[in-house]
């Protein structure tokens, strides 16, 4: 059997209901993982452009817009377990530039910006609060990196009871592989992988909130 096919035996794969009240969380296209002077980038000038289109739209529409960005006190550099693992992390220091949201992404100073220190955007943040409080059913996931806190973003949103939808061609790995690999895993598991073209005419499907 192919691999597809083993899944979709198993049960796996089904589609996402799409609910009428999105958010859109742009992880961690910040300069550190968007600017390819820093060793921890990767270029994401393209992904970073369809994801603005989305965003803009969203924003008129009234949809919540939210950004994350990894950030670390020095104090905690030599603490944390993740930083020893992935050491080149912790340059991802709190004021620095690297932490900073990329401004070809269009952010603006009405979007939240969600400060974590792990993979997930939700794992100790203020995500989860923003979500309820914006009546949020469903989120589009953007970012980078595919196969890390993008996949983390997803697997958490999932769990917290939200529908997700992962644009493929707003997301950013240092790999190829790890990138596929992982939108495979989660359009069989977490969410509905898709494109860019399809949330902008799902979002212009929504009335306006």
């Amino acid at each position: 059997m192919l691999q597809a096919e083993i899944y979709d035996a198993a049960g796996f794969g089904k589609p996402v209901s799409r609910g009428t009240r999105p958010a859109i969380i742009v992880v961690d296209f910040s300069y550190g993982f968007t600017d390819v002077q820093y060793p921890t980038a990767s270029n994401a000038s393209s992904q970073i452009s369809r994801t603005k289109e989305i965003c803009d739209l969203a924003r008129d529409l009234g949809f919540p817009v939210i950004f994350t960005t990894i950030a670390y006190h020095p104090g905690e550099v030599a603490k944390l377990p993740w930083l020893k693992k992935s050491a080149g992390m912790a340059a991802l220091l709190l004021g620095s530039r690297l932490v900073e949201i990329d401004t070809a992404t269009g952010i603006q100073p009405t979007d939240a910006v969600v400060v974590k220190k792990g993979a997930s955007s939700f794992f100790g943040s203020t995500l989860a609060a923003l979500l309820s409080g914006t009546g949020t059913d469903t989120v589009v996931v953007a970012g980078a990196t595919t196969s890390g806190c993008v996949r983390a973003t997803v697997v958490d949103a999932v769990q917290s009871g939200f529908n997700v939808l992962v644009p493929a061609d707003c997301c950013v790995d240092r790999a190829q592989g790890p990138h596929d690999s992982s939108l495979f895993d989660i359009q069989q598991k977490y969410g509905d992988v898709t494109d860019s073209k399809d949330i902008l005419d799902w979002l212009r499907s929504l009335q306006r909130y």
